[in-house]
């Protein structure tokens, strides 16, 4: 159970509220999307919809794929980023990955 009183913040990328969050759904993925809990830590997420990360897959050749701190959802988009931080951070997951290093 998480111990967390205050809710994270989300800091976008760079761009992304004037055109990215309409063509993100489309695109099927984000990175570099930070999140600061209450303590100043700050994580980088990668979201990704089931389509591309499967397309991604298949095109890689590797057999695996492989992006840190990868949350997969039905369909990128602002409210669900918002929602799955939202429950992340109420489960604890914030605990359990490591933080970006302070600049």
């Amino acid at each position: 159970m998480s111990m967390a009183t205050s809710a994270p913040v989300i800091v976008f990328p760079d761009g992304y509220e004037e055109r990215g969050q309409y063509e993100v759904p489309a695109r099927g993925y984000l990175s570099d999307v930070i999140v600061q809990v209450e303590d100043g830590s700050r994580y980088q997420l990668f979201f990704y919809d089931p389509v591309r990360l499967e397309q991604d897959l298949a095109s890689e050749g590797q057999g695996y794929l492989a992006e840190p701190n990868m949350i997969v959802m039905p369909e990128v988009t602002t409210e669900n980023i918002r929602n799955a931080v939202q429950a992340l951070w109420r489960a604890g997951y914030f605990h359990q990955i490591k933080p970006l290093k302070a600049k």
